[in-house]
């Protein structure tokens, strides 16, 4: 006898509320192993291929490629047992069965056996692109897993179809979004498949309505996909990573009294000191590594700076390793990879993991984790072209170095006027946790290794 398993999009760490979907990567109908990548989504800081912990046949998909669903949405029912595959249950882990680790805060493994029920069930309702196929009465456990009978209601009564009454709504969070704001549903024209009302249909239509007379009605929404078009300009909605870039710079400049100081630094040694370097045949040093060790050294002399504020608490804490965060400019738009445990590593190893995060990158690759975490942050904004920058902490790190290009420009070295490499350094700092001496202190000291990189042969 078959049973039909709803798998809903887990928690993918870090706060994350919601997910794009990008690809699918089964259709109905497909037979799935347990942890087999099913679809992969985007969220506001990387791209997941997301595993299903069940064993069985895809009875149903749930959402457009394109669309968003939020955490805890539908995502596949998998019909499971001897039924649905053709072999015997132990070959799909049970029927209740599952691996146990498919993202963060979600948990697959089977719970404790309750009472059990049998019911009738007609043919699974269709998903919201109208995919799915019928599979036999299905036994449905009582217990904490969310199993769909085919009928298309789980134990606690909600609905597993898409549409709701006459208004096309899968999101709760939309409801709510609409119910807390006072916007009738009913008004809208949705912009996902089959006129189905999105998250960002309800946001596009709360601004158009902030910007309009009373009395004007609430215009039909135009696609997520699209930037909409209205009176005085074109609104483009702030969604996956410019969103999330959004909301990490306003509540850093909301919650942190920042302050910068910069400096003018001669880097002419420092160059020589990689060109030598690069020189032996050994792996290439990239001048992010080279910086990122001054870094290392600065904040093992000025620990205030590798911090956090707990203002619950009122407390400063202290972070006992430097996770390193490094800004990285891609086409999703501005990330920040996270090089864990960087005051350990040597600068080979900090220019192998630099080039491996970049890539990552590049290629849209990064895990969560790999985006998380970090304690300071090194901003290299030279490479746009530009001197200087009054970098934004990185919520809630406490600091954040600035680098400018690296120009030849007039200078006086040695008590002669010389043209010099030059590179101006800005430093970024939560004024809470230290006060202008010790932040100066911290920029002055990278200051002096970029100058004399053998400054740092102190610290090794």
């Amino acid at each position: 006898m078959a049973q039909v398993l709803e798998f809903r999009l887990p928690d993918l760490g870090e706060g994350l509320t919601e997910a794009e979907i990008v690809r699918w990567l089964v259709e109905v109908g497909d037979v799935v192993a347990v942890d087999q990548p099913v679809v992969e989504v985007e969220t506001a800081k990387a791209m997941v291929d997301v595993p299903c912990p069940y064993a069985g046949v895809v009875t149903a998909r749930f959402g457009e490629e394109g669309s968003e669903l939020p955490v805890g949405a539908p995502l596949i029912t998998v019909a499971v047992g001897a039924a649905a595959t053709g072999g015997s249950s132990a070959d799909s882990g049970g029927p209740a069965g599952g691996s146990g680790n498919v993202l963060v805060g979600y948990g697959t493994s089977e719970a404790p056996a309750r009472r059990r029920r049998v019911r009738p069930a007609p043919a699974v309702p269709a998903a919201a692109n109208g995919r799915s196929i019928t599979v036999e009465p299905v036994e449905e456990p009582d217990d904490g897993l969310r199993v769909q009978t085919a009928g298309g209601v789980d134990e606690s009564g909600a609905a597993a179809a898409v549409m709701d009454g006459p208004v096309p709504v899968i999101s709760p969070l939309v409801r709510r979004l609409a119910r807390e704001n006072g916007l009738d549903l009913k008004e809208l024209t949705g912009s996902g498949p089959d006129g189905l009302i999105l998250r960002a249909d309800v946001e596009y239509a709360l601004r158009a309505a902030a910007v309009q007379t009373r009395t004007a009605p609430v215009p039909a929404a135009t696609p997520a996909t699209a930037p909409a078009t209205t009176p005085g300009g074109t609104r483009v909605p702030l969604k996956g990573v410019r969103g999330a870039v959004a909301d990490k710079l306003s509540r850093s400049r909301t919650e942190i009294p920042d302050a910068t100081c910069w400096v003018d630094a001669d880097a002419t040694e420092l160059m020589r000191a990689r060109a030598a370097m690069n020189a032996t045949g050994a792996p290439k040093i990239s001048l992010l590594a080279l910086l990122a060790r001054i870094c290392t050294a600065a904040l093992a002399r000025f620990p205030e700076l590798n911090s956090t504020v707990d203002m619950a608490a009122r407390e400063i804490v202290r972070m006992d390793a430097v996770h390193l965060g490094f800004a990285a400019q891609t086409e999703r738009g501005l990330v920040v990879p996270v090089v864990k445990d960087a005051h350990a590593r040597d600068t080979e190893a900090l220019s192998a993991e630099f080039a491996r995060l970049t890539e990552a990158a590049r290629t849209g690759t990064l895990t969560p984790a790999e985006l998380t975490g970090g304690t300071f942050t090194l901003n290299n904004y030279g490479v746009f072209g530009v001197d200087g920058s009054t970098p934004i902490i990185n919520h809630p790190e406490a600091a954040m170095l600035g680098v400018g290009r690296i120009v030849p420009k007039p200078w006086v070295h040695e008590g002669e006027l010389a043209v010099r490499q030059v590179v101006q350094l800005s430093l970024t700092f939560d004024h809470r946790v230290c006060d202008g001496g010790t932040a100066g202190g911290f920029l002055r000291y990278v200051a002096d290794c970029v100058e004399q990189p053998a400054v740092l042969l102190r610290t090794l």
